[in-house]
């Protein structure tokens, strides 16, 4: 009986983490993290000065939010799945005075004032993106996508899978 019960419990969790890592795609992109060696070339690029903002979409695990601490750059991050935010706020507990994670669909969200941004979206959301940032943003804004980029825009420099893109009005 006991064992039963382990394992119907142990079953149901299971389901629960499929189903709440998998519902993301229909907003974005399921999680897949953000390879730490792109990390660095991706804060290089952006090339933000402490004291700066960065807005992570889709903030996954943390990690880019946790570099850009470091440097003393304000970090944003909206993340879909609850599991990570949890993850990502104790990851980066430490620099919790520069670091903000939200829970939340970012396309519903009003985005921060910021002067880069980070995504690591599919192919299909890079127009809706870029729409997006023009829409929201009036300030120059510098923007670095992991491995897709924006159809039809101008990319300012590659590096590695990296693509940045600086949006100046």
């Amino acid at each position: 009986m006991i064992y039963s019960d382990i394992l119907f419990y142990t079953l149901m969790l299971g389901i629960a983490v499929f189903i709440i890592f998998n519902f993301v795609i229909a907003f974005g992109a399921p999680f897949l993290p953000t390879l730490k060696k792109q990390v660095k070339p991706a804060m290089k690029l952006l090339d933000l000065k402490p004291g700066s903002t960065l807005l992570e979409l889709g903030s996954g695990d943390g990690r880019v939010l946790l570099a850009a601490a470091q440097q003393g750059i304000n970090a944003v991050g909206y993340e879909l799945n609850p599991l990570l935010v949890i993850y990502s706020r104790l990851k980066t507990f430490k620099y919790r005075k520069h670091v903000k994670i939200y829970w939340g669909n970012y396309w519903r969200e009003t985005w921060p004032p910021t002067d880069g941004i980070f995504v690591f979206l599919l192919q299909p959301y890079m127009e809706k993106l870029n729409k997006k940032i023009m829409q929201t943003y009036k300030d120059p804004v510098k923007l670095v996508s992991f491995a897709f980029a924006i159809p039809d825009r101008k990319i300012d420099k590659k590096n590695n899978g990296l693509y940045l893109y600086k949006y100046n009005y």
